[in-house]
């Protein structure tokens, strides 16, 4: 059974998270990193709890027609197979381990930079192009399959940046791009799944973020600032991005 710790983390993880559009992956993976869980069941893990997360957010955008489909096709249409094709990518544990350290520093970046918002509807965005933003949902995908992030910690700040739309198409586009990606990279390691991966463990952490994802929806979390929890975000994330590349980079040592 996990430590209390970690399903507790997990819960509060998933409570806030569900406020901004992310599923959290890159928190699941710092918190699993830190207290030594098995490797082999760190993606797999970190992706279930993803899905459990943003489905019911996803959900919601599409139902109040958030989703604008002729931008957001173009983007999973090409991160979806890559996700699979990077969770499919044998990396040795070391090698692993400094790929996410760099993209958690990354990601903590590009989560701590703020973006002027696009509020009126007014505003001038940002039209569809086909080769740039299959360009992006491809790179963030397959770098996501890699290490069992759905991607939306770097497809959201990064959209935001380019004033792709207004920040509420572009939460919506970041939960759909984190559901389809995470359904992708599960399939893509359950294909060469290790036997000797514990799934009652991740069965109680999904329980564990499926109840704060849901408590988090229901007493309005959103009321917080998304500022302050994303700037929050970015510092735990680079900790444990520094963290995680102190114990695999063998010159640190």
């Amino acid at each position: 059974m996990p430590h209390w710790e970690i399903i507790f983390f997990f819960l509060i993880i998933s409570f806030v998270y569900s406020s901004v559009g992310f599923g959290g992956g890159s928190s699941y993976l710092a918190v699993l990193t830190f207290y030594a869980f098995p490797f082999q069941e760190l993606k797999l893990t970190a992706l279930v709890c993803n899905i459990i997360v943003v489905t019911s957010g996803t959900f919601l955008y599409i139902r109040h027609k958030q989703v604008d489909w002729q931008k957001v096709i173009p983007i999973v249409a090409v991160s979806v197979p890559l996700a699979f094709l990077g969770a499919r990518l044998k990396l040795s544990e070391d090698t692993f381990f400094i790929i996410l350290g760099c993209s958690l520093i990354v990601a903590a970046i590009l989560l701590w930079i703020k973006t002027k918002q696009l509020e009126q509807p007014e505003t001038p965005v940002l039209k569809s192009n086909y080769l740039r933003d299959g360009t992006i949902g491809g790179s963030i995908g397959f770098l996501s399959g890699m290490v069992g992030i759905g991607g939306g910690i770097f497809l959201s700040p990064i959209l935001n940046l380019m004033k792709w739309d207004t920040p509420k198409k572009i939460a919506a586009t970041a939960s759909f791009f984190i559901l389809v990606n995470s359904v992708s990279g599960i399939v893509g390691q359950l294909s060469g799944v290790n036997k000797g991966i514990n799934f009652s463990h991740i069965g109680l952490l999904a329980l564990a973020v499926l109840t704060g994802g849901q408590i988090g929806s229901r007493v309005g979390i959103v009321k917080f600032n998304p500022l302050v929890i994303r700037r929050v975000t970015a510092i735990v994330v680079i900790v444990a991005g520094i963290e995680v590349l102190h114990k695999h980079l063998h010159w640190f040592q």
